[in-house]
């Protein structure tokens, strides 16, 4: 059965850092590339970051600078380190999986495993 797990959610004053954790099972996960989305209410889910099945990372201009993806295909985990958060960065963060991204790694439908989400708050 093929799972990815987030957690690592919470709230957060503005200004702050909180690192995101997404497990993975079930799949060959050095093959694939992982990518973090988020999703705020009444807003459309959106890409954050994604690094490749040969660690090159790619992040979306509103977190470049302040958030970092990382890999550990020995752990079969994922890392989304974020610093200097905003109250624009709540929303739902989700993880997912694809062998077959393409580009940026943008495409949500690029992706064919998800996880569940974890909640991330930052107050102002």
């Amino acid at each position: 059965e093929v799972q990815l797990v987030e957690s690592g959610g919470g709230l957060v004053q503005a200004g702050g850092s909180l690192r995101l954790s997404c497990s993975a099972s079930g799949f060959t996960f050095y093959g694939n590339a992982i990518g973090w989305f988020r999703q705020a209410p009444g807003k459309e889910r959106e890409f954050v970051a994604t690094i490749t099945r040969n660690t090159i990372t790619y992040s979306a201009e509103s977190v470049k600078g302040r958030f970092t993806i990382s890999r550990d295909n020995a752990k079969n985990t994922i890392d989304l380190q974020m610093h200097k958060l905003k109250p624009e960065d709540t929303a739902v963060y989700y993880c997912a999986a694809g062998r077959d991204v393409f580009g940026r790694g943008t495409r949500i439908s690029d992706y064919v495993y998800w996880g569940q989400g974890t909640q991330l708050a930052v107050s102002s």
